[in-house]
């Protein structure tokens, strides 16, 4: 089973409509995918009610997920904006990691995996070890990312997560058709983290279904 619980429409900086991105999805092999844009406090409200009606203009595809990703929101802002995404209805809370290749606010790690509502938190970076261990703690998955720069510290993130005893997994970070993972790039760029295959295949298919099983 392939699922990606971490991909972008047009409702933000992604190329495709949310039914589009669904049937290329399943032309791709997956079996269910989030819909997870972009939001801060000016756009939440749009997002997550677009993200939502993408359920039914992709169900007869594969299961749409609606979420967000919280993006460059300042840390102290984070658990308000995550909420106020679960009272809107996302069903997905993903939060914009402190990736080496943006301006992410110090801090912003911490506060995605202190928060349990928090599902996953996104090409974290350098995460401390300390960070790790608050997201095994709280049930945050920290990503492996197929995303372009992004993927610079898949390395790194793998082991903190994997001394931290946190979860791993595996989504692509799509933006366009070309980035979604069919299932063995998937297996490839876990184990390209360092991964063994066990660790990778709990990565692509038990941490999501673990995820989704909460919803």
């Amino acid at each position: 089973m392939r699922i990606d619980l971490h991909t972008h429409s047009l409702i933000s900086d992604g190329e495709l409509l949310p039914a589009e991105l669904s049937a290329r999805a399943k032309k791709a092999g997956h079996d269910a995918i989030a819909i997870t844009d972009h939001v801060d406090m000016t756009n939440i409200d749009h997002a997550v009610g677009q993200a939502m009606r993408a359920i039914e203009l992709s169900e007869d595809y594969i299961r749409t997920i609606p979420g967000v990703e919280i993006t460059h929101v300042p840390p102290r802002m984070i658990g308000v904006l995550v909420k106020k995404a679960r009272d809107l209805g996302a069903q997905i809370i993903v939060v914009h990691g402190e990736t080496v290749t943006e301006p992410v606010a110090k801090g912003t790690n911490r506060a995605a995996v202190e928060n349990p509502e928090v599902d996953i938190l996104a090409h974290p970076g350098f995460i401390t070890k300390e960070e790790a261990e608050l997201a095994a703690m709280n049930g945050v998955a920290l990503e492996i990312t197929g995303r372009k720069g992004h993927s610079l510290t898949n390395g790194h993130v793998a082991r903190m997560a994997i001394d931290a005893g946190a979860s791993l997994v595996i989504n692509s970070d799509a933006h366009s058709p070309r980035d979604l993972m069919d299932e063995q790039k998937a297996i490839t760029v876990a184990m390209g983290a360092g991964l063994d295959r066990e660790l990778a295949l709990q990565a692509v298919h038990k941490a999501p279904l673990d995820i989704i099983g909460r919803l």
